[in-house]
């Protein structure tokens, strides 16, 4: 007798969380290039061909991986930010930062394989699990921005003052997010947090290691220069 449809599901739930340990334990150990239908499929023991009854392709594995590690880092960033619920916005805006850096240096293969690889085309698909969890994690600190800027606007530039190319990419990005940042307001928002990505990126690649071997305050004073950008308050790490 064929398994009741919620006892299939149930199983094919479990399956995909043993697929993906496997995938995050051959990266961690081995690197992304380990990272393989057939390398999976053994570390689950089962056949290649029997992978392909979860994923289509390699892309599609790759996506789901990434979709995964995006959620956990999301999950961080949004308990941090819940966490001070009841405080004033500057210290969730500050709290959610630094969760967003305490989840990369814990798990520096996963953010490098979300931030430092290039994503394969069909995980830019917006129906994609990729793309959604890209759209939630973008969400925690867009809607903070949000917030600010509705509250206490913070300075931003006449987008008439841009070159032509970045005026028509942040008008772009701002129509695309409903416009709840204008453009000159996105431009601030796009920079600040591309400032914050790029030292994650850079510490976790360990692409500053012949001048720092404790980046923390580097990016201490990155936060001061967010907040300061932003009209926020300052307060150190406790």
């Amino acid at each position: 007798m064929p398994a009741p449809a919620g006892r299939r599901q149930r199983i094919r739930q479990a399956t995909l969380e043993e697929i993906h340990a496997a995938a995050r334990k051959l990266l961690v150990e081995q690197g992304s290039a380990a990272v393989t239908i057939s390398a999976v499929a053994r570390e689950v023991g089962m056949s290649g061909p029997a992978l392909y009854h979860y994923f289509a392709g390699h892309d599609e594995l790759v996506g789901a991986v990434t979709a995964g590690f995006l959620r956990e880092l999301t999950t961080a960033m949004e308990r941090a930010r819940d966490d001070l619920a009841d405080r004033p916005l500057d210290d969730r805006v500050l709290a959610v930062c630094r969760a967003m850096r305490g989840w990369a240096t814990a798990h520096p293969a996963e953010f490098g394989w979300i931030f430092a690889r290039p994503i394969a085309a069909p995980n830019r698909r917006p129906e994609s699990a990729r793309h959604q969890a890209a759209l939630r994690f973008e969400g925690v600190l867009l809607d903070l921005t949000v917030e600010l800027w509705r509250t206490r606007p913070f300075p931003a530039p006449d987008p008439a003052d841009l070159p032509a190319s970045l005026r028509e990419q942040v008008a772009a990005y701002s129509a695309g997010i409903d416009g709840r940042l204008p453009p000159g307001a996105a431009h601030v928002f796009l920079s600040c947090w591309i400032r914050l990505y790029g030292l994650l990126c850079m510490e976790v690649l360990h692409q500053l290691d012949f001048a720092y071997t404790d980046l923390e305050p580097v990016y201490e004073e990155h936060l001061h220069d967010l907040a300061a950008t932003l009209g926020l308050t300052y307060l150190a790490a406790d």
